[in-house]
């Protein structure tokens, strides 16, 4: 049913268009989000104005949620009841529990929006109770494999074989995010301080420093990669591909690859991010430090890494310990 005492009503499919766009801007600018998560957020709200659209339900012969059979359903006649129906579509179409709940937020933030903005009165997801999602310890890559594909061969490397090399060295190194390597120019390195600058989340940004053994591969890595014809590219980024700056799925493919002999079953920048996370804590870094390196917001995000290291002790006692090798002769 729709409200019919909003301030301004978004009555004409053009006039809803603006106001999707108008969102997006909104993500990026006022709540300072990244490209990354504004994408999926308007990927969701998409998906969500097709399950709405008539003629959608109509092909597949399902009346609407609302049972509004009018081709005129606009996103100011949304009900909670109509929300509730595309989860529950999306749960039987077997989209994860994490996914569900993603979904459901990106809903409340554009209706949010809409509210704040006077174009509904209320927002219909709010009472949208968020899927329960089990929260699995982060993978990480064991220390020993992970030192041995970032190890510098004997013999002399390509430009592409050093290249691929120190990415995977920089995310384990650094523990920088996937969106955070792919946006670092030259001009972000200080290789005499051997500190690089980063800009992550919500365009905060942060110092990270590294040791002389990478000052010495990035410095390497920059005079290949300035001789070679697809090399450098004009905005300067460090890592490019055929002389344009790398995308995400180039580098989650590099990263890949260079994983593929590792005992983890994700190979992924972020299992790299969690890798040195919780190599440092391993080694005996203070939280705080490791929280500020990764740019957490908040020390509780970064505790996670303490039950990752808190779960290699267990896993080691039970190997070495005389009294546990008896109940478990497999760890002899």
């Amino acid at each position: 049913m729709r409200n019919r005492d909003h301030t301004e009503p978004i009555s004409s499919a053009t006039s809803q268009t603006d106001e999707i766009g108008k969102f997006e801007l909104y993500l990026r600018y006022e709540l300072n989000r990244s490209k990354l998560t504004a994408d999926a957020y308007m990927a969701d709200l998409r998906q969500f104005i097709s399950f709405i659209t008539f003629s959608d339900r109509q092909t597949a012969g399902t009346p609407l949620p609302d049972g509004n059979n009018s081709s005129d359903l606009h996103i100011s006649d949304v009900s909670t009841a109509t929300i509730r129906k595309w989860l529950g579509s999306l749960a039987s179409g077997g989209n994860s529990p994490r996914t569900i709940r993603r979904k459901t937020q990106s809903l409340r933030t554009f209706f949010r929006y809409l509210q704040k903005n006077g174009l509904i009165n209320v927002n219909p997801a709010a009472d949208i109770v968020l899927a329960k999602t089990d929260k699995p310890l982060p993978q990480f890559v064991r220390e020993s494999e992970i030192e041995k594909i970032v190890a510098r061969p004997e013999e002399e490397e390509t430009f592409i074989e050093h290249r691929d090399r120190l990415i995977v060295n920089l995310l384990y190194t650094t523990g920088m995010r996937r969106a955070e390597i792919l946006g670092l120019r030259d001009s972000d390195i200080d290789l005499t301080s051997m500190q690089l600058r980063v800009t992550g989340k919500r365009d905060k940004q942060r110092i990270i420093p590294f040791g002389k053994e990478t000052a010495a591969e990035i410095e390497s890595y920059i005079s290949k990669r300035d001789a070679d014809s697809e090399g450098k590219e004009p905005g300067g980024h460090l890592f490019t591909h055929r002389g344009r700056p790398m995308s995400a799925k180039k580098l989650g493919g590099i990263v890949a690859s260079k994983l593929a002999d590792a005992s983890v079953a994700k190979k992924s920048p972020h299992t790299l991010r969690h890798t040195f996370a919780t190599t440092m804590l391993n080694h005996g870094a203070e939280l705080n430090s490791v929280k500020e390196i990764l740019g957490h917001a908040s020390v509780a995000t970064t505790q996670i890494y303490t039950h990752l290291s808190f779960q290699q002790i267990k896993e080691n006692y039970t190997k070495a310990h005389p009294r546990e090798k008896k109940r478990n002769p497999e760890s002899k």
